[in-house]
């Protein structure tokens, strides 16, 4: 049986409205607060939703109201809410150096940060240059692409590949890399030289629909293409994600990746694996490249680094890349204020240390066949077309029609996500993500130390809030 979103517990009930008075929070709000991706207008005339504590699964808003997390704040709060270990790593390290940078000089909280990343990553992906962000990372990473081959000798390759829908960060560089036409237009004009090429999506691919491994290579050779078409002296990487976010997370068909990394051997293409969303356990192993097979140039990432106990990310560089900027006078003329900080450094630290001693990453991987079925549960309904992901990183498709896959239209998208959806998921206990960029889908990406009790309670909420859904078109 679903639990109740109403916690009864009296510390759970007092603790919001003990410490905040909701109303002077919500006005306080609408007035001065510019929340991200958010319309504005929504809260005119209603309060803001304001969530004020978390304790493992699970967040409290101000009237001490639960809900089960099933995005983890955003793909982000790996080893869950409420942990002391984090908090208190975080403390120490105030307490014994707040803050400093990166610029010519280290301090111990990033360098051994950097050697255990070293160590996970696969391959020779040896050096660290941290961000606040995965964002900058990205950012790092086109960057530090484009002066690589100036250095080496071949200046004319600058451009970059990424994929229909996808989603690289709001940079204006890393903006230019998404491929998701409505969150550029009205900041255009871009950086050039991003191009675009087909995603992995198979379901709305029928010509492949029985045939994953043909479909896998369709897909990786229109990279060939878009490189042969721009031309190889001019495409310095390939950025894409082990599994895309935006459109509803799209694993990649069998043999993809190792038919990418061919391709950009073959035109001395750079390949970036950006697991902003995808590393530390999301898909299992610390890294996606390691659960696809295959070895990437660079790794952006961020999010559940720190389970999002402070805010950092980095782009995990190979030795071959770093060989040219350790000569003479070179340097990379890039950095960050707070990338490396050494507060999120030392959460990071303990964040990995709570992955190992919890097996958080076999956690995943023993628990992701029951998370996938218990979420195929729900195909029964006819709203439901497809159910895709890996790992704990879901999308759920809804259709207008199952049998011809047909989609909503954008008034019946907005009708169902924006104005039924989100609102009633919330209010039903489940804080997810109700997403159009691209086909209509649900996403869930819950904490890693969920497991059947909590997949139970996602899918029953889920059930009932589409059933009504259905109703609502």
């Amino acid at each position: 049986m679903t639990t109740s979103p109403i916690d009864t517990s009296s510390e759970a009930a007092n603790f919001g409205s003990d410490r905040y008075n909701a109303q002077e929070l919500s006005d306080s709000a609408r007035d001065h607060l510019w929340m991200h991706f958010t319309r504005l207008s929504s809260y005119e005339h209603s309060p803001v939703p304001t969530i004020v504590r978390g304790e493992g699964a699970y967040i409290y808003d101000i009237q001490g109201r639960r809900y089960l997390d099933g995005i983890s704040g955003l793909f982000t709060v790996q080893a869950g809410h409420g942990r002391r270990e984090l908090a208190e790593a975080a403390g120490r390290q105030a307490a014994e150096l707040a803050y400093f940078p990166l610029w010519s000089y280290a301090h111990p909280q990033a360098i051994q940060l950097a050697d255990r990343l070293a160590d996970l990553a696969p391959g020779d992906l040896n050096r660290v240059f941290f961000t606040t962000g995965g964002g900058e990372a990205v950012e790092t990473a086109w960057k530090l692409a484009k002066q690589y081959y100036k250095l080496t000798g071949r200046p004319e390759k600058h451009k970059v590949i990424s994929r229909y829908v996808a989603y690289h960060g709001t940079p204006q560089g890393a903006l230019s890399i998404t491929g998701i036409p409505a969150a550029k237009t009205m900041f255009e004009p871009l950086v050039p030289g991003a191009h675009k090429v087909p995603n992995t999506n198979i379901y709305r691919a029928p010509v492949f629909g029985d045939d994953p491994v043909a479909f896998g290579r369709w897909a990786a050779d229109q990279i060939e293409t878009a490189i042969i078409m721009e031309g190889p002296e001019s495409v310095a990487a390939v950025f894409l994600e082990p599994v895309q976010n935006s459109g509803g997370c799209f694993p990649p068909p069998p043999g993809y990746f190792q038919r990418v990394r061919e391709i950009c051997d073959t035109y001395d293409v750079l390949l970036v694996s950006d697991e902003t969303i995808c590393a530390f356990g999301r898909l299992g192993p610390m890294f996606g490249a390691d659960k696809f097979g295959y070895q990437p140039d660079m790794i952006t990432c961020a999010k559940g680094m720190t389970s999002g106990y402070s805010p950092i990310g980095a782009c995990l560089i190979s030795d071959r890349l770093a060989e040219p900027f350790l000569k003479g006078t070179t340097y990379f003329p890039h950095g960050y204020t707070f990338g490396g900080h050494p507060v999120s450094s030392a959460v990071a630290m303990a964040n990995l240390d709570l992955f190992e001693k919890e097996g958080l990453n076999q956690h995943v991987l023993d628990n992701e066949a029951a998370f996938r079925a218990t979420l195929e549960k729900l195909t029964d309904l006819p709203i439901v077309g497809d159910v895709r992901g890996d790992g704990y990183f879901y999308g759920i498709e809804l259709v207008k029609d199952k049998a011809t896959k047909e989609t909503f239209s954008d008034d019946e998208s907005e009708r169902l996500l924006r104005g039924f959806l989100s609102k009633a998921l919330y209010e039903a206990g489940l804080y997810c993500r109700a997403d159009d960029r691209g086909d209509p889908v649900v996403q869930l990406a819950p904490p890693l130390i969920c497991g059947q009790a909590e997949f139970d309670e996602i899918e029953q909420i889920l059930r009932a809030v589409l059933i009504e859904g259905a109703t609502k078109i």
